[in-house]
């Protein structure tokens, strides 16, 4: 059985942008982000000495970013919005529950970026962006040719690939449509032999509910820190 290294989960925006999304990755040596249109995400060598300033010439004044994990030292005009307490769950054999509807699953592309946007920010705003999609495959599921309910792929590093933006328009919750597609992509994940992991809010009972369903286990809880450079010394 092939070993993975559970500790890099422990700094998963770092080491995301250190392999898999190195293409994406702008900053220095010690502390990195994604593009400000692919996804509001930085990360940092846990080693590293006040890492926020040497991250200054790629943000911009005002800007909201996260941190996933420990939060370093806060410089002047740096300052904390919100602490987000999620489990982070992984789910490293196979998923086995059925489901309870076989609505078919599209993938979606380029074409679908608005209707992708729009749904995920009705439902989930702030995470997503407009190239978040270029991270991984995504796939959807559609009534009457409206996108309703969504999931994808968002940071991927050795052994491991994080399911995101599971989402559900308010209209059909409670059909197992979130079901159908975190399902669908762990059976795609497995399939290149790598672990799903996802991230959840520990106040999402119902999510965690289905998650744990489908056979993930919570690994820890850890913290998405919302943080802003507000220019200002």
């Amino acid at each position: 059985m092939m070993q993975y290294n559970l500790a890099l989960l422990d700094n998963p925006v770092w080491h995301a942008l250190q392999t898999t999304h190195q293409k994406f990755a702008i900053g220095t040596p010690v502390i990195q982000r994604y593009p400000a249109h692919i996804l509001p995400f930085i990360g940092y060598e846990k080693s590293a000495v006040n890492p926020l300033n040497d991250i200054l010439p790629w943000i911009t004044a005002n800007e909201k970013v996260f941190i996933v994990g420990d939060l370093p030292a806060l410089p002047v005009s740096w300052s904390v919005l919100a602490n987000l307490d999620c489990a982070q769950m992984i789910c490293p054999e196979l998923p086995t529950a059925p489901v309870k509807n076989t609505m078919e699953i599209l993938s979606l592309s380029q074409e679908d970026n608005e209707e992708m946007f729009a749904l995920i920010n009705l439902v989930q705003p702030g995470f997503f962006k407009r190239g978040t999609p270029l991270l991984g495959n995504y796939y959807g599921i559609k009534v009457q040719g409206k996108l309703i309910a969504m999931a994808g792929q968002r940071l991927g590093m050795q052994g491991f690939t994080e399911i995101s933006a599971v989402c559900t328009h308010p209209d059909f919750t409670g059909k197992g449509f979130a079901q159908q597609l975190v399902l669908h992509l762990c059976k795609n994940i497995h399939a290149q032999g790598t672990i799903p992991i996802l991230h959840v809010l520990n106040t999402n009972k119902r999510a965690v509910g289905l998650y744990e369903l489908l056979g993930f286990t919570k690994r820890r809880d850890i913290p998405f820190w919302q943080i802003i450079y507000t220019g200002k010394p």
